[in-house]
């Protein structure tokens, strides 16, 4: 269950200062995930130190509400696209169109940057989340398979912006 912010959600380029709450967001975005991968999302390991190394090799939006860190996404230029990772939004703030608020400003900046696309991984077994992303636009770029995995195990979606 959602609730309504008392004031209005406030999207913004990530800080260092943020790190640590964003190491918090995410795992607790993630933790309905658990036992439910394999292989198991890193997002429960997740500590400050990857997570400023993950901002220093592109960066991140955040969006507060009320104050509070309620969602983020990381975001790394590539040779021809932008690549949208680790989408997170507490569960408290689903429902409130933060996702789509996060996504539009990774696109944003994609364009801003003269790249014409974005991409992102799925994990096989969210077929949920697939689902929304392909709403907003992304298709099938291709499959891809973590280390020692002998089927696909994600797909990698492509928006052409």
């Amino acid at each position: 269950m959602s609730h309504a912010p008392s004031e209005a959600p406030e999207l913004r380029p990530a800080t260092d200062d943020d790190i640590p709450a964003m190491v918090g967001l995410i795992r607790a975005a993630f933790a309905e995930y658990e036992g439910r991968l394999d292989p198991p999302s890193s997002a429960q390991n997740k500590t400050v130190e990857a997570t400023r190394a993950e901002l220093a090799d592109g960066g991140a939006f955040v969006v507060t509400c009320g104050g509070e860190l309620a969602g983020c996404v990381f975001y790394h230029p590539h040779a021809g696209h932008m690549y949208l990772d680790r989408l997170s939004v507490l569960p408290a703030y689903r429902g409130l169109r933060l996702s789509r608020r996060l996504i539009a400003a990774v696109e944003d900046l994609a364009r801003a940057s003269g790249l014409d696309r974005v991409r992102l991984s799925v994990r096989l077994a969210l077929a949920g989340n697939r689902a929304y992303y392909e709403r907003l636009g992304y298709a099938f770029h291709a499959y891809g398979t973590h280390a020692g995995y002998p089927e696909p195990t994600y797909v990698t979606l492509e928006k052409a912006l």
